[in-house]
């Protein structure tokens, strides 16, 4: 390999992890660790839970310091403050209990030589009984169905463009269009170069705007690979261009339209994942039948939506799905990104509506292939009630993988189990 291109490769990498998986926070001087007192971070509805906090510098306990914590259900207001003295570095909270299924976080802040640390623990109870806030539609399958039918009138039209300085010896790559409703989706195929029919994994993208490098990996593995954007414009710009069109015309786009049901900004982007699928199958190298779906945060809503949508998945890999349960806000409980119900300007009917028919929970009620997901207690972008919403109404075989203390990123443990767990079905 030459030295350019294993740079490209680590880039590539790099992006693929920041902007699909999430990276782990950076540690800091001072460590904070809130723990619960069940080491499964589980409880019944009524039990108490206690969150004991450990203050460390340089790994030695800090003494005497005050402990500022508060405790609540995720995004709502506190319920309960207080301040405690750390003795030996440590303090336990009381934090009481809840009374229906859902969540209790415990936060804690120290100031140390004028800066503030705070770290969290969230506690849950009956988590497997949290039901979701939003409602099926009568008509929703209806709805899905006859938009479905309107892109089948669309030709697929893909233009396949080679990118020779991604290229490896074994993997060609492409950037790659199609034609979508209103418009066209973009995206980076990686597929094999030895001839053969080969499984094929789609990779849809989480929230922002941006490029896209594609997936060697699994493709040097044996596996077809499409990275799509959502975004209608393509996926091999120069980054500013990306940073423009997020800071205008691409701000809040998960509130174009969503006043109208029928224009909503994801009604392009979900159907547009379904005519990835048409894309994929349109392959002559594609096996023509095993096809995963896979992506985290508003990925991991779209692997859900796409597995709903489309009977042609067969697996799919969430990672801590956005787009869930959205109307937890006007139940008084957290709601999933984009938190558009938080604030009282936003409750209009018409958007209320409209939310119900692109909710994961709503699709989630009709996946029927086999699942693996994973998200973190501690997720402060996609709150775990809004998760369990979804996940808990998901008919068919399902798995679920809780690394507790993760927040809205991924341990290199989880992301290797997610890819171990796609091959093992893909490369039988």
């Amino acid at each position: 390999m030459t030295k350019l291109f294993k740079s490209l490769m680590a880039l590539a990498t790099l992006f693929l992890a920041i902007n699909i998986l999430h990276a782990q926070p950076v540690r800091q001087v001072v460590n904070i660790v809130v723990s619960p007192d069940h080491a499964d971070w589980h409880y019944k509805t009524g039990e108490p839970v206690e969150f004991k906090v450990t203050v460390l510098q340089n790994d030695f306990p800090l003494d005497n310091i005050t402990l500022n914590y508060e405790v609540g259900p995720e995004k709502m207001e506190a319920l309960k403050k207080g301040e405690v003295t750390l003795k030996n570095g440590t303090a336990t909270i009381k934090a009481g209990t809840l009374n229906k299924p859902g969540f209790l976080r415990c936060f804690a802040r120290v100031t140390v030589d004028g800066k503030e640390y705070e770290r969290y623990a969230t506690a849950g109870f009956d988590v497997d009984k949290i039901q979701p806030t939003t409602t099926l539609p009568s008509d929703f399958t209806e709805f899905w169905e006859n938009w479905k039918k309107e892109l089948a009138k669309i030709p697929v039209k893909p233009i396949l463009t080679l990118m020779p300085e991604r290229c490896t010896d074994v993997v060609d790559v492409y950037h790659v269009s199609m034609q979508n409703i209103d418009g066209k989706m973009y995206g980076i195929l990686c597929k094999p170069k030895k001839e053969g029919k080969y499984p094929a994994i789609l990779h849809v993208p989480g929230a922002g705007v941006r490029p896209y490098f594609g997936d060697v990996s699994n493709a040097a593995a044996g596996i077809i690979t499409l990275q799509i954007g959502i975004h209608g414009i393509p996926v091999n710009m120069p980054q500013g261009v990306y940073d423009d069109l997020a800071a205008g015309a691409l701000k809040n786009y998960n509130r174009v339209m969503m006043d109208d049901k029928n224009n909503y900004y994801y009604k392009r982007v979900y159907l547009g994942c379904v005519r990835a699928v048409d894309f994929i199958y349109s392959l002559p190298e594609f096996d023509g039948e095993n096809v995963a779906v896979t992506g985290g945060s508003q990925g991991g809503a779209l692997s859900i939506i796409t597995a709903g949508l489309d009977s042609r998945i067969k697996w799919l890999a969430a990672l801590y799905p956005a787009l869930s349960d959205l109307t937890g806000y006007l139940e008084g409980r957290a709601g999933g990104w984009p938190h558009m119900f938080m604030s009282n300007e936003a409750k209009l009917a018409s958007r209320i509506e409209t939310s119900k028919y692109y909710d994961v929970v709503n699709f989630a009620r009709f996946v029927k292939v086999e699942g693996w997901y994973s998200w973190g207690y501690n997720d402060n972008v996609c709150p775990p009630t809004s998760i369990f919403a979804a996940y808990n109404v998901i008919p068919g075989k399902k798995e679920s993988h809780l690394f507790l203390d993760t927040q809205h990123w991924t341990y290199p443990e989880q992301r290797d189990m997610l890819t171990k767990w796609l091959q093992k079905r893909l490369l039988k």
